[in-house]
């Protein structure tokens, strides 16, 4: 019999619980749901054969080991910072680690020793990372198997909401952590282009944007995402003149974004204290100069000339304006930002988010150069199956399913970018409806 953990039940966990719990009643199989909230964990199993919830504080060095040592595959849900100590439990008691997020340097330095022990640790096996990989690689390599080569390749990914539950001004709310999302871009972005190396800083990131067009959805802004760079080599494109991973956002998000980036209100390297009963417009007038002639909107628009109409109209509709209380008065100007938009991108019960992916190849043959463009929608149900939890759970519970029936047999420190991952992956997610489609732009007919 083999025996599950999943250590997290949270909102992005429930395709993957309901996947392996069903697993459950037609193979010899049991599955552990171990979460600080063991109703929540119990509400999320609903009674089915051999599941079993269990509270864990991951604090509890002992308890978790205990129960790590009780299971054959282990599946981390937790935020990405937690992943190596989990990761380094499996790895001394020999069980077989799973994760949808990106594989740290404290996992690569436990690579030989994974090794050694026969063990899989396969991480990036989600939405993105995970969906991005698998289904470039699969193009990647049938473009090579053609004879021809990719001169350019850039990938946009972003956790949306559908059209027809776009009710606010940013056409945006939560749909995955809050905090990643008010710290995304922070650091240094880089990429290739045209065999020119590009570095974007922070504080210009939401100003270095590409429009995006998707067939029926519209129009979205993409942002360069992290480093692009380490994937030349991870997707076999050493030579690569072109090479761009990014974010996807609704068209004008990224230029009121970075309204609060240049104010400073992203800022996590400084504590404040707020006196009590300030209001969302005394919060903003401090990140802006003293001047006692002029109001709020003024000094705004001053300090940011590029300030229009629909940028004002999404800062003003989060109460920036207002005399509305601040949900918390001390913390770091990040998370005091946090809060409050945790109030106003709150997805409602029947909101439904959307998942957009596209891949934008450029490739060379002998008869010129043809465009492919790749590009995934998928939409949730409401705010309890999202897109974004049927998109991050669905890869990582077919990998386990797979490993556990044998038909993935890899060993080590992996990403699912080998052809007997992504292959029966691809396949299973396209009938769950999480499907690419394909535009050719070929290359003008030579006279």
């Amino acid at each position: 019999m083999h025996r599950i953990l999943i250590i997290g039940a949270g909102k992005s966990s429930t395709y993957l619980i309901d996947f392996l719990a069903d697993s459950c009643s037609s193979k010899d199989r049991t599955l552990t749901l171990a979460d600080l909230d063991p109703d929540l964990a119990k509400k999320r199993l609903k009674t089915r054969k051999n599941t079993f919830a269990k509270k864990l504080d991951i604090e509890d060095a002992e308890n978790r080991r205990m129960l790590i040592q009780e299971s054959d595959v282990v599946i981390s849900m937790l935020p990405a910072m937690m992943h190596p100590m989990i990761a380094k439990d499996c790895l001394d008691l020999g069980r077989h680690f799973f994760s949808a997020s990106y594989e740290s340097k404290e996992l690569r330095a436990m690579r030989s020793e994974i090794e050694q022990k026969g063990l899989l640790f396969l991480n990036e096996c989600g939405l993105d990372p995970g969906i991005d990989h698998m289904s470039a690689m699969k193009i990647i390599n049938e473009v090579k198997a053609n004879g021809e080569e990719i001169i350019s390749f850039k990938s946009f990914t972003g956790g949306l909401l559908a059209p027809e539950s776009e009710d606010n001004p940013w056409k945006y709310k939560f749909t995955w952590n809050p905090r990643n999302v008010v710290l995304a871009g922070k650091g240094l972005s880089r990429y290739v282009e045209q065999s020119q190396l590009k570095y974007v800083p922070y504080h210009q990131l939401f100003r270095r944007i590409e429009k995006i067009q998707v067939d029926g959805i519209g129009n979205f802004d993409g942002y360069p995402n992290r480093d692009s760079l380490e994937y030349r080599e991870i997707y076999g494109l050493l030579d690569i003149p072109t090479l761009l991973r990014g974010t996807l956002r609704r068209e004008g998000f990224c230029k009121a974004w970075d309204v609060f980036v240049q104010l400073g209100m992203t800022d996590e390297s400084l504590s404040l204290t707020r006196p009590a009963e300030s209001s969302l417009r005394e919060f903003l007038n401090s990140f802006l100069p003293f001047d006692p002639n002029r109001s709020v909107e003024e000094k705004l628009t001053s300090l940011i000339p590029e300030m229009d109409y629909e940028t004002f109209e999404k800062i003003q509709w989060l109460g920036f304006f207002s005399d509305r209380k601040l949900p918390r008065t001390t913390g770091t100007p990040a998370e005091i930002l946090q809060d409050i938009l945790e109030i106003d991108w709150a997805l409602d019960e029947d909101d439904r988010d959307m998942i957009v992916m596209q891949h934008l190849f450029e490739i060379k043959s002998q008869s010129g150069i043809r465009k492919l463009t790749s590009s995934l929608v998928c939409k949730g149900e409401n705010s309890t199956y999202t897109a974004m939890a049927k998109t991050v759970g669905l890869p990582l519970a077919m990998a386990v399913d797979l490993f556990l029936d044998g038909k993935i047999t890899a060993k080590g420190l992996r990403l699912p970018i080998l052809a007997e991952i992504y292959d029966p992956i691809l396949l299973r997610l396209e009938k769950e409806g999480i499907v690419f489609t394909e535009k050719t732009e070929e290359p003008p007919l030579r006279l």
